[in-house]
């Protein structure tokens, strides 16, 4: 019985990264063995247990096994008998298939470390092809690790191509592509996951709305990089420069579908863009079975971000109406995340980086002015029924017009 560190833990130590999570192997036992020293059994796949004392996961050795003619993956089998080799075979790029023993000593039977010196991610073998998500997961390494340097290795991004090609992704769970979404939109340069499908052939696979943004012209006007798609690229870059949670990634991606279905004898302007992005949005939510926040801010952020963008033109009732369509009284949270995600595209412009968007404090300090307008004081004086929602939303309208004509005076004044 050998055990041995495998994976992500020993790539990211070797790169003098934080290792957060550990894998280990094991080589040259069975499952009774395992469970006879305390290992608790975990799973149904693949015989894995959870270390006695540590809780760590250790997962027994365990080799591709194909059909008769050997033409295509069928299952895994683990035994006493399948090596170190074998297993760390059947990983996907060779920097995640090394290993480090007890003593430290690092297998690499792949040549893992001479791919992280040249900063190169690449599959181990054909039978990558076997699994299409690791199109995707392979961009989202990409976005990981970009900030150091790392970029597809060509006869990597050829197969990426022949998978793309072949239709395969189509064909994937929801909840497989999904979980490889969110995951690379977290990654510190999500923008970078979306180039790399662009450059297989695979985002037109998968998500055939952002595929058809990129060569879209838009006015130089107010966006300087005058291409859609570089323009969600820009959006999304500093989504993750600002550190924003996953439904404001989200929606930063989505938000401009829209502009996709501008007849092209109307570019650069896109009139109404924002009502014809909803279905499309809507598709793309449906299509991943995206969580409910996700999708919810997406479909309001196409809709509604021109309204966030000229916040300062917009009379009270437009205003008000704009809180009651985030509900934005009683999930704060939720407006907070709508006004992160204007901004982000707002910043999202050749030049307007690092620009400030004092239209998300403008937003935030109108929907405090209009909720302290309760409904307790109506009552009190004997209103009754619609009256008193009547009054709320007559108080809260004065209120919020005086706000803009003290605003609208401030700015004049200065």
């Amino acid at each position: 019985m050998q055990i041995f560190k495998v994976g992500g833990a020993v790539r990211d130590l070797l790169l003098g990264r934080q290792v957060n999570d550990v894998d280990w192997v094991v080589v040259g036992t069975t499952v009774e063995a395992m469970l006879s020293q305390g290992y608790q059994p975990v799973g149904t796949d693949f015989p894995v247990f959870l270390h006695p004392v540590t809780g760590d996961e250790y997962a027994l050795a365990r080799a591709e096994r194909q059909d008769i003619g050997g033409d295509r993956l069928l299952a895994f089998h683990a035994s006493p008998e399948v090596t170190l080799e074998e297993d760390l075979a059947r990983r996907d790029l060779t920097i995640n298939s090394m290993a480090e023993d007890q003593s430290g000593v690092i297998i690499d039977p792949y040549g893992g470390q001479a791919d992280l010196d040249a900063r190169l991610l690449r599959h181990i073998a054909p039978t990558f092809a076997e699994d299409p998500v690791r199109v995707l997961r392979v961009a989202r390494f990409a976005a990981r690790y970009a900030p150091l340097g790392f970029t597809v290795a060509p006869e990597t991004m050829a197969l990426m191509r022949n998978i793309a090609k072949s239709g395969q992704l189509a064909d994937q769970t929801a909840e497989r592509m999904w979980k490889e979404i969110a995951r690379a939109l977290m990654e510190p340069r999500a923008d970078v996951f979306i180039e790399v499908l662009r450059e297989c052939g695979a985002l037109k696979a998968v998500m055939p709305e952002l595929d058809a943004l990129f060569g879209v012209e838009q006015p130089a006007e107010h966006h300087p990089e005058i291409d859609t798609g570089i323009h969600v690229l820009m959006v999304l870059r500093q989504a993750c420069r600002f550190e924003q949670p996953l439904s404001v990634r989200w929606a930063a991606l989505t938000h401009d579908l829209g502009k996709g279905l501008s007849p092209v004898e109307t570019l650069p302007a896109h009139h109404g863009h924002e009502g014809a992005g909803v279905n499309l949005v809507k598709a793309v939510n449906a299509r991943f079975k995206v969580p409910t926040d996700c999708a919810y801010l997406a479909k309001a952020v196409c809709e509604l971000h021109t309204n966030a963008h000229r916040a300062f033109d917009l009379r009270a009732k437009t205003l008000l109406g704009l809180m009651s369509r985030l509900d934005a009284f009683r999930r704060p949270g939720q407006l907070a995340n709508f006004v992160a995600a204007c901004e982000m595209d707002s910043r999202g412009r050749l030049g307007f980086e690092d620009r400030d968007y004092p239209q998300g404090e403008y937003i935030l300090r109108a929907v405090d002015i209009a909720q302290a307008v309760q409904a307790k004081p109506y009552v009190e004086n004997g209103l009754k029924g619609p009256a008193i929602g009547l009054a709320v939303r007559e108080e809260r309208l004065r209120r919020l017009h005086q706000y803009k004509e003290s605003r609208k005076a401030v700015a004049l004044a200065s």
